[in-house]
Formats: structure tokens, C-alpha cells, sequence
């Protein structure tokens, strides 16, 4: 079986946890004789190709074999795309049709037809000229090569994904790993996302979700057919995050959170149960690893609190780095607001640190041995750290019983569940 998948990014150079999944889950689906054309926008060369080829979007000019561009236009309907977009967190994106936007990209299509686009591959302020070039590199990519199914990874590539359907009459299988109502609150989404969302949703043969509390969100909100959305749970790569030996400075206990500081992952909530912690573990500190828009207000927040001497910011983390600070804590949590699914806490019970997750997380579908609270309830969150920090035989079983769990949740095992939604893809069920 061949797949042509469309992402963003690819380890080592990543910015989140999509880049992560779609290394993950690659080299699950190479072990069951899956052929994977990887394509993302911008490729530094060092990327593991082990369980892909990857095509670098920066390369391909934009050729067709049509007998003129007009054919090729009506073939696709490109989105247009303007306007600055806030990297990564709280992405704006929207798409106009009519006949005046379709003569619009015809006369962008006419100066860039046998050109190439030089991607950044960032998610900076001209994101969105990037998104509709890809589409459009996309379709060339799948008049080029022959493949069995499309998959395209979370919206960004929805469109890419939707272009090279429409080009090459192939299945088309989209990735849900986040939605509009995991980056803002549900009374606030941005409704231009939303609609891309949507339309990715309902041009795809079948939907994948991370999570059955995404599966739901797309179902609920998008209005989606149930039948063709599926759940398929992530995984951790267990040769990516071994625990480390490091030396530690301080004798201090270290609890920590490992992400973007935004709305969505619950940093506020972190620091107010680490105040209630120290007033009874003085000796406690708390690590705060990521970076993201709320970081001055969190900074503020922990002088305000008087712990700015028991509080660390350490930048955002990544490879070795991240496998240090796991090594180096001794609780780790993540209170987030709305999360798909989460892969962090997988990777530290991985790594023999104890977990504390919210309940309104995926992973929490998938683990017994994490303990689980309401991202709001700061008290029920104090009480776990302390009870792991104070408690040795709380914690050791929560490590022996996490670890156990996790070697139970492998890629090879989430490949296998997504080559069948595959084949039901291009078996049209």
C-alpha cells in the first residue's frame, strides 16, 4: 500500500506534538508494509527517512500536464488566504469563493506556473500565502506519483489534501490532532478556521481523530457523519524517550509542566496549585517548560505570588533537552483546558515520573495509572502533587504501574488500526 501524506513539520525540527505523532506513527506503518511519500513545505535534509521518503514542497515547481492552467484551475478550487496569523497557537485562516477570487488566483496561478516557492515551513505571519501554495504544489506532487490513499495531517494541510483528491481521484483520509475548539474556548472560536475545518471534514472518505473527546467534537460540532469518524489514539516512541542520568543540583523535589504556556495547556492553574503546594512542601520546585503567549502574564503571576524563588522558566524544550528535565523531575503534570489527546504524559511515565493529567485530556481515555483531575480544581491538584512528592510508596507504584501501561500503547499498534481505515477508504466503505 502507498500513501501520499501531507504534513508540517517532522523531528527534529518541530514545534509541537504533530510533528512527533507523524514521526511516531510513520515508522509504525513502514513495520506493516506501508509505502510512505511524505511531503511537507520546507525540509532541512537531517530528517530520519528510515520509514519515509520525504519530499521537500520547496523543491517542486508549480507544473501541470494539463493542456492549460484554466483546466487545472477548474480542477481545484484554491483557497485564498490573507491577513497575519499568530504562530501556532491561534491560527486565522479563511477562504472566500466566488468568481472574482477564482480570477484572482488564476492571475497568481499565471505568475507562478513553472515556479518554485521558497516555504519557511514556520508558522509565522505569512503563513497563510504558504497554505495556499502548498495546495498548490500538492497537486502537482499528486499528477507526479502514483499512490493508493491520501492522509493530510491536522488543517493546515487540509487543503493540500483536498487539491491532490480532486487532481488524482484517490481516497482522501484527514488527521484531526486538534480543532478550533481546543485553541480558544468554545464560545469564542475563530469561525474562519472553523469553516476550513469543516470543509476538510466533509471532503474527506473517512476522518481519524486522536481522541473519542475530539471524535465527539467533530461529530457534535462540525456535524459530521458518525460513520466515517474514527478514533484512533496516539502512542509514544519508546526508543525516542529512554530516561537519562543526570546529576542534580539541589536536593529539592522538582514537579513539572512541559508545553506551550497558553490558554489551552493551563499554566495558570499550575502555578496556583504549586502556591498551595509550597505552603506545605517548602522545599518543593516547580518547572514551568515551554514558551507561548501567556508567559510574561505567568511570570507576573508567580512574583505576585511570592514563589519566584521555587518557580523555573526554562524556554521551550526539545530532544535531549526534554529527556533531561524528564529525568530531572519527580512529578510531572499537565492540567490542560482542552486537549485532543496529549502525548507528554506518555512520554513521562516512559521516563519513571509519576503523571497528573486533567480529565479533560484524550489520554485520560487511555491510562488507569495516570492520576486524573479537573483542570479547574487547583485543590484536587495540589493534593496529588503533594501526595506523590510526600508519599514514596504512592509514587513508586504510580511509576511500576505507569510504565507497565505505557509499553501497552505503541505506534505499531496505532499503524495497524489506521492502514484499515485506509483500506476502507479505498474500498469506499
Amino acid at each position: 500500500m502507498k500513501v501520499l501524506m501531507f504534513g508540517w513539520e517532522f523531528p527534529p525540527h518541530i514545534a509541537g506534538g504533530l510533528g512527533t505523532a507523524c514521526h511516531g506513527l510513520t515508522k509504525g506503518l513502514a513495520k506493516h508494509d506501508v509505502e510512505i511519500l511524505f511531503v511537507m513545505p520546507s525540509a532541512s535534509g537531517d530528517e530520519d527517512q528510515s520509514a519515509v521518503k520525504i519530499v521537500n514542497a520547496s523543491d517542486v515547481p508549480f507544473t501541470q500536464t494539463w493542456s492549460d492552467m484554466q483546466t487545472f484551475l477548474n480542477k481545484v478550487d484554491f483557497l485564498r488566504v490573507s491577513s497575519n496569523l499568530v504562530p501556532y497557537i491561534d491560527p486565522q485562516l479563511y477562504s472566500e469563493y466566488g468568481s472574482e477570487i477564482k480570477r484572482s488566483e488564476y492571475e497568481q496561478f499565471k505568475v507562478k506556473y513553472g515556479a518554485k516557492y521558497k516555504f519557511s515551513g514556520k508558522y509565522g505571519a505569512n503563513l497563510m500565502e504558504e497554505v495556499a501554495s502548498y495546495a498548490m504544489v500538492a497537486a502537482t506532487i499528486a499528477s507526479e506519483n502514483t499512490f493508493d490513499v491520501i492522509h493530510a495531517h491536522d488543517w493546515l494541510t487540509y487543503a493540500a489534501g483536498i487539491a491532490a483528491k480532486r487532481i488524482s481521484g484517490k481516497p482522501l483520509v484527514i488527521h484531526v490532532h486538534a480543532t478550533s475548539f481546543d485553541r480558544g474556548s468554545a464560545d469564542n472560536i475563530d469561525t474562519r478556521v472553523f469553516e476550513i475545518e469543516r470543509m476538510g471534514m466533509l471532503e474527506a472518505d473517512k476522518v481519524i481523530t486522536v481522541s473519542n473527546l475530539t471524535r465527539n467534537i467533530v461529530i457534535n460540532k462540525y456535524g459530521i457523519d458518525p460513520s466515517k469518524v474514527i478514533t484512533v489514539h496516539n502512542a509514544v516512541d519508546f526508543n525516542e524517550f529512554q530516561q537519562v542520568d543526570v546529576r542534580r543540583g539541589v536536593e529539592d523535589k522538582i514537579v513539572t509542566f512541559l508545553g506551550r504556556i497558553t490558554f489551552q495547556k493551563g499554566p495558570e492553574y499550575f502555578i496556583e496549585a504549586a502556591a498551595k503546594v509550597l505552603k506545605r512542601m517548602p522545599n518543593a520546585r516547580f518547572v514551568m517548560a515551554g514558551n507561548g503567549d501567556l508567559m510574561n502574564r505567568s511570570i507576573r503571576r508567580v512574583a505576585k505570588l511570592g514563589i519566584a524563588d521555587r518557580f523555573h522558566f526554562t524556554g521551550f524544550l526539545r530532544g535531549a533537552d526534554v529527556k533531561k528535565m524528564f529525568s530531572y523531575s519527580d512529578v510531572y503534570v499537565m492540567p490542560s483546558v482542552s486537549e485532543p489527546f496529549g502525548i507528554s504524559p506518555l512520554e513521562a511515565m516512559k521516563s519513571n515520573v509519576p503523571t497528573i493529567i486533567s480529565k479533560q485530556s484524550g489520554v485520560a481515555e487511555v491510562l488507569k495509572y495516570a492520576i486524573k483531575v479537573d483542570f479547574w480544581d487547583i485543590d484536587a491538584m495540589a493534593d496529588a502533587m503533594y501526595g506523590l512528592l510526600a508519599y514514596p510508596g504512592l509514587s513508586e507504584m504510580s511509576i511500576r504501574c505507569g510504565v507497565e501501561e505505557v509499553n501497552a500503547l505503541k505506534w505499531e499498534n496505532a499503524a495497524l488500526k489506521i492502514k484499515d481505515v485506509y483500506s476502507m477508504a479505498i474500498a469506499g466503505e
